[in-house]
């Protein structure tokens, strides 16, 4: 990661990225170490959002600004407190996840009126001024063809299927439903025994230690996001579903799933990194350039990259984190 920040932070300075070089960013008026911005996270007992975390905070100490994050607990409410404290409080900018973007558009639209830049990240919120974002749907898609892929190469097409989805979090379904798709396409005589909400390593393990209880024949989970992969991978070595034909495939390459896919045997076999590190790192930057030389009238729409981390690619030298 530090390499990574030092390669943006360069080209940052050199005006080939986001940001023109320091000595003209600033008009007098105001100072890096005058300036204040936050990353508002959906929950961070999410792994991947601790990730977009790591990088925001990375790019606010390489700038010289006030940065800090807030963990909004999955509680709409709270996120709109958090989200009116910020505002309150005369921050410069925030990036945030929205949990519910119907609930959170008009705090938006008050920050846009005080002249604070608004970004959010992973879930949209269509009227913030940065939206950095993916396709839902395909990125299910990517989780869901890995596994499709395995299922078909290993089992010959058949198998028990859980999936673990954030369902639970309307913007996110398609997601559930790109995965599913992905696998039915793929192998049609799977047979999907679960799909259930939950997205944390607690929920992900409570789901399939009960999904074992009444299928303890289940071959593969999926999940939507590694935080919940990582539970439903806890819950299949807790109960002895390991061995060649079972597997756990998720999105968002977090370290504590790499980790895992490295053990010997593992049966986690596949994740996709969507870069959370960096979109956290970018979105401090853009924030920061707008606090300095004013927000554009024009939205900016940044689209994730996602990149398939098969298990095999951890070893042979394919796959670069944070690359």
């Amino acid at each position: 990661m530090r390499k990574y920040a030092e390669r943006v932070l360069a080209a940052c300075l050199a005006a080939t990225l986001v940001l023109p070089a320091y000595g003209q960013c600033f008009s007098g008026e105001k100072k890096p170490a005058d300036i204040k911005l936050a990353y508002v996270s959906m929950n961070l007992a999410n792994p991947w959002c601790v990730a977009v975390k790591v990088g925001f905070e990375a790019a606010c100490k390489d700038l010289g600004v006030q940065g800090i994050s807030i963990d909004s607990q999955y509680k709409v409410d709270k996120q709109v407190s958090d989200l009116e404290n910020v505002i309150n409080d005369n921050y410069d900018g925030f990036t945030f996840i929205p949990i519910d973007p119907n609930a959170t558009r008009g705090i938006v639209e008050e920050a846009k009126k005080r002249g604070i830049a608004t970004a959010s990240i992973a879930q949209p919120q269509d009227n913030a001024q940065l939206i950095y974002t993916l396709e839902e749907y395909d990125y299910g898609v990517a989780i869901g063809t890995q596994a499709g892929e395995w299922i078909r190469d290993n089992l010959n097409g058949k198998a028990k299927v859980a999936i673990i989805t954030q369902d639970n979090v309307e913007a996110v379904i398609p997601r559930g439903n790109g995965v599913q798709d992905s696998i039915r396409k793929i192998c049609p005589d799977v047979e999907f025994v679960s799909r259930q909400a939950g997205d944390t390593p607690e929920g992900g393990l409570r789901i399939i230690e009960s999904v074992l209880q009444q299928h303890p024949d289940l071959n593969v989970v999926v999940a939507t996001n590694d935080s919940g992969g990582i539970g439903g991978y806890q819950a299949m070595v807790n109960g002895g579903a390991v061995g060649k034909d079972r597997a756990v495939f998720s999105g968002d390459a977090t370290d504590e799933c790499l980790a895992l896919m490295k053990l010997d045997n593992s049966i986690y076999r596949g994740t996709v990194d969507l870069f959370p590190y960096k979109g956290g790192y970018e979105s401090a930057q853009i924030l920061y350039k707008w606090a300095t030389e004013g927000i554009p009238a024009k939205q900016e729409i940044i689209m994730f990259p996602y990149v398939p981390v098969p298990r095999e690619d951890l070893f042979n030298g394919k796959y670069n984190p944070q690359g």
